[in-house]
């Protein structure tokens, strides 16, 4: 058997993966985070399937689950929200499953920061405004985050900065990232993304606490900060398209290809 990691995105039933799907759809057990993956999403497991909510579960009663579907022989759709390898929790899982010779596999879903950009209208790298993004998050009551860091320090490259888990800590964002980005610099907050009650939130690092507030958002949200999240239309072209400069796929602007291949 093998236990499948499953990206099921960000809330959206119909954004998780073909892949995806088509394994929740032949797995005889599916364990899913209920808290962040909708139930239609694994709505699409066999009828008479093992499906239980993992919300309220510890590492261990889950581990359980994978060691006794091994057992039996079936095969474990084990679903996670946006894409299992960013904050998933899956790294301590699957040392266990490695600990006791259980075959794992990860498939890839779409990531929240995908979702929202999506949900903005907007890319996120916008020439010559901002090119980097630095996926974080803070502390606060879960586990600590490696020396060095920090959003301060993250906040001296001015890329783009997408915060996790950290919206209940608004005022601590705007003090470390102030010095370096400025009052008026746009952040965006998007809530539950890919859901039914799905809310883009734009403000300033100075004025979005106030909005966050008032929206009465105190989980499930992401947090962007940067120049490019003003969505700006003063910006010059990319090159990828640029006419007068060449790349292997496209020659020379001029040249007419059915005369050079005829040469």
């Amino acid at each position: 058997m093998t236990v499948y990691f499953i990206g099921a995105g960000p809330g959206d039933p119909d954004l998780i993966t073909v892949k995806g799907r088509r394994l929740i759809e032949s797995c005889k057990v599916c364990l899913y985070a209920g808290s962040l993956v909708p139930e239609a999403v694994v709505a699409f497991a066999p009828l008479g399937a093992r499906v239980l909510d993992t919300a309220a579960m510890t590492l261990d009663q889950t581990h359980h689950e994978m060691v006794a579907a091994d057992r039996r022989g079936e095969d474990v759709a084990r679903v996670h929200s946006g894409d299992p390898s960013l904050y998933g929790a899956i790294a301590e899982q699957i040392r266990r499953l490695k600990a006791d010779g259980i075959a794992y596999e990860i498939v890839p879903g779409v990531s929240a920061y995908a979702a929202a950009a999506a949900a903005m209208g907007q890319e996120l790298t916008v020439p010559e405004i901002a090119q980097s993004l630095v996926l974080t998050r803070m502390s606060m009551q879960s586990t600590s985050m490696p020396p060095g860091e920090t959003l301060d320090n993250f906040g001296k490259s001015g890329a783009t900065l997408i915060i996790h888990l950290a919206i209940r800590n608004m005022r601590e964002i705007e003090r470390q990232l102030l010095p370096h980005y400025g009052a008026d610099c746009p952040v965006v907050v998007a809530y539950r993304v890919g859901w039914p009650d799905q809310a883009i939130i734009r403000a300033t690092l100075t004025t979005i606490r106030q909005k966050v507030r008032q929206a009465k958002i105190t989980r499930t949200a992401l947090i962007f900060v940067g120049p490019g999240m003003a969505a700006p239309q003063d910006f010059v072209d990319s090159a990828l398209y640029d006419a007068s400069r060449p790349h292997l796929l496209r020659p020379v602007a001029g040249i007419d290809l059915v005369e050079d291949h005829n040469t």
